[in-house]
C-alpha cells in the first residue's frame, strides 16, 4: 500500500508529486540489479583484471563489494527517509547544503553521460563475436574500423534507449524487468556450465604467477591495478531508489531493492568470475588477456552455447543501457527542478502524455553520441574519460557519505521512524564507507601509464588524466554554479508543493 509518507517526503523538499507511481518491488531491484549489470561488465572488463593480476584478481571482487556495501548501507537509510528523484543530489543537498548537493549533482550528471557512451560499447566486444555480419564498417582489421563500429553499434543502441526512456517510465521498466530475467537466468545457467568443465582446483587463484614482478609493490601493486575492473562494475545500486518517486512504497522497496541488487550481483558475478578461472583451457593464453570472458565461453563451451550466452549478455548490456540512461534523466531532471541547471524550465517539463521528463532523455542520448565520436581516432583518451567517470560517481558518493558521517558525528542524523536503520552500527559503517570512498578513489586516480597512458604516442596529460579531467569539470562546473546558476536556483513555481491556506478563524460568538 501507498504511503502517504513518501508524498510529504517531497514536501520536505519544497516539491509537489509529478510522476506517476507504477513501479512494484521487481521493477526498482531490476533497474538497480540491471545498471551494475553483472553480464556487461565481466564480460567488459574480465581481460583488463587477469591482465595485470592474473587468477589472484578474483580476490578483488569480494575487497570492493565489501566497501561497496558499507556506502550502499548508508544509501539504504537515505532512501527510507528521503525516497526522491535524484536520489544522490537531493541527498547531498539536504546533509550538505545547496553547493555540496549541485557538485555532487553536477559530478553524477557527467559521470552518468560518459558512463552511457561507455556501456554502448560493449557491443562492439560482443556483437562481432557472435558474427561477422555486425561489423558493418571495414573487416575489423583496419587501423580504426573497430573503432568506427563500436561508435555505429553504440549509437544505434543509445537511440533505442532514447525512445524507450522518452516514452515513459513503465515500458523502459517492463524491458528493463524482462531482460533482467533473461540476465539472471543466462547467468545462472553460465555458472552451471562453467562449473561442469572446471578443469583446475581453486588453488588457482591464490598463486601470483609472476604477476608483478617490477612493480613499485610487487604483486599487491598488480592487484590494486588489477581491483579497478571490479570497482568499475559494482556501482550503480543507487538507481534503486533514484525511481523513489515513480515506485510503490518507495521508502520499504528502496533499501530492500538496493541491497539485493548489490548481494545478487556479487554473488552471480563472483561464482561467474571464478568458474571462468577454473574451467577455461589455459590460463596463460594470450587471447584470456586480450578477449576475457567472450574466449572462456567460447573455448570452454565450444561456439553454439557460446553463442547463445554471448546474446544474452547483448540483452544484458541492453537493459544495462536502459538503466543508466533513466537514472541520468531522473538526476537531471530532479537538478532542472531546482533551476540547477541551464535551460531548467525545459529541461523539468513532464510530459503530460508520457508522464516522464522527455527533454533529459534527448539531450543526454545526444551528449553521449557526441562523446563517443570521440572514440573513432582517440580511443586511449575515450579509455581515459571513461575511467574518470567512475572516479566521477565515487567522489559523488563521497559527497552523500561525509556529510552524512558530519551529521551523525554532530547527532543530527535520525532515520526515518519504523524504516530501515542501521542502528549503533551506522557510526562505524558509515567511517567505513567514507574511507573505503576516500581509498578507491585515490586508487582509481593514481597516475598508472599503463592504465591511462599505455599506447603511444604517449603524453603526460594523459597519465594525470584523473586529477586534470576531474579537476576541470568539478572546478569548472562549480564556478559556472557559484557565479551564475547559485543566484537563481531554487525550486520552479511549476514543481512547488502548494501549501494549503490555514483555516480561517472562527469569529467569536
Amino acid at each position: 500500500m501507498q504511503s502517504q509518507d513518501d508524498d510529504d517526503s517531497l514536501s520536505a523538499f519544497g516539491y509537489k508529486p509529478e510522476l506517476k507511481r507504477t513501479l512494484g518491488n521487481f521493477h526498482t531491484f531490476a533497474a538497480g540489479i540491471s545498471y551494475i549489470s553483472i553480464l556487461t561488465g565481466t564480460f567488459q572488463l574480465f581481460n583488463f583484471g587477469v591482465r595485470f593480476a592474473g587468477p589472484g584478481y578474483w580476490w578483488s571482487w569480494p575487497m570492493v563489494f565489501l566497501g561497496q556495501l558499507m556506502v550502499a548501507l548508508c544509501f539504504c537509510e537515505l532512501a527510507a527517509r528521503y525516497p526522491v528523484a535524484g536520489s544522490v543530489y537531493n541527498w547531498s543537498k539536504k546533509l550538505g547544503g545547496p553547493h555540496i548537493g549541485w557538485l555532487g549533482g553536477w559530478m553524477m550528471v557527467t559521470a552518468t553521460m560518459v558512463s552511457l557512451a561507455a556501456v554502448a560499447l560493449a557491443y562492439q566486444a560482443t556483437l562481432p563475436q557472435i558474427s561477422g555480419t555486425f561489423q558493418f564498417i571495414g573487416d575489423g582489421s583496419g587501423k580504426t574500423d573497430a573503432a568506427k563500429n563500436a561508435v555505429l553499434l553504440g549509437s544505434a543502441l543509445i537511440v533505442f534507449t532514447t525512445l524507450i526512456n522518452a516514452f515513459g517510465v513503465k515500458l523502459m521498466a517492463s524491458i528493463n524487468s524482462a531482460g533482467v530475467m533473461v540476465e539472471l537466468i543466462a547467468a545462472v545457467v553460465l555458472i552451471g556450465l562453467l562449473a561442469a568443465h572446471v578443469a583446475r582446483g581453486p588453488g588457482a587463484i591464490v598463486r601470483t604467477d609472476g604477476f608483478g614482478t617490477g612493480e613499485t609493490l610487487g604483486y599487491f601493486g598488480a592487484f590494486l591495478t588489477a581491483s579497478l575492473a571490479s570497482a568499475y562494475v559494482m556501482y550503480g545500486f543507487d538507481t534503486a531508489s533514484s525511481l523513489g518517486e515513480e515506485s510503490l512504497n518507495p521508502s520499504r522497496n528502496g533499501p530492500r531493492a538496493i541491497l539485493r541488487a548489490l548481494v545478487a550481483s556479487f554473488l552471480i558475478g563472483g561464482l561467474i568470475l571464478l568458474f571462468a578461472l577454473l574451467s577455461v583451457p589455459n590460463l596463460r593464453s594470450p587471447q584470456l588477456s586480450a578477449d576475457g570472458l567472450q574466449f572462456v565461453v567460447l573455448s570452454t563451451l565450444g561456439s553454439t552455447i557460446g553463442q547463445i550466452v554471448l546474446w544474452c549478455v547483448v540483452v544484458a548490456i541492453t537493459v544495462c543501457e536502459l538503466a543508466v540512461h533513466a537514472a541520468g534523466i531522473r538526476l537531471a531532471f530532479a537538478m532542472a527542478r531546482d533551476n540547477a541547471l541551464p535551460a531548467s524550465g525545459l529541461l523539468s517539463r513532464v510530459s503530460p502524455r508520457f508522464q516522464t521528463p522527455v527533454l533529459p532523455a534527448i539531450v543526454i542520448g545526444l551528449v553521449a553520441i557526441v562523446i563517443l565520436v570521440i572514440n573513432i581516432n582517440q580511443p586511449q583518451i575515450f579509455s581515459v574519460i571513461t575511467s574518470i567517470a567512475i572516479i566521477m560517481i565515487y567522489v559523488a558518493y563521497l559527497l552523500v557519505t561525509t556529510p552524512m558521517l558530519i551529521q551523525r558525528l554532530r547527532g543530527d542524523w535520525q532515520p526515518a521512524p519504523g524504516r530501515f536503520s542501521l542502528g549503533r552500527f551506522g557510526l562505524p559503517v558509515n567511517i567505513l564507507a567514507v574511507v573505503w570512498g576516500l581509498a578507491m578513489s585515490v586508487n582509481l586516480a593514481w597516475p598508472r601509464s599503463a592504465v591511462y597512458n599505455a599506447a603511444p604516442p604517449h603524453h603526460w596529460y594523459l597519465e594525470w588524466g584523473a586529477f586534470l579531467f576531474v579537476g576541470i569539470v568539478g572546478g569548472g562546473g562549480f564556478t559556472y554554479y557559484w557565479l551564475v546558476l547559485r543566484k537563481h536556483t531554487g525550486v520552479l513555481e511549476a514543481h512547488r508543493s502548494v501549501t494549503p491556506d490555514p483555516p480561517a478563524p472562527t469569529p467569536a460568538p
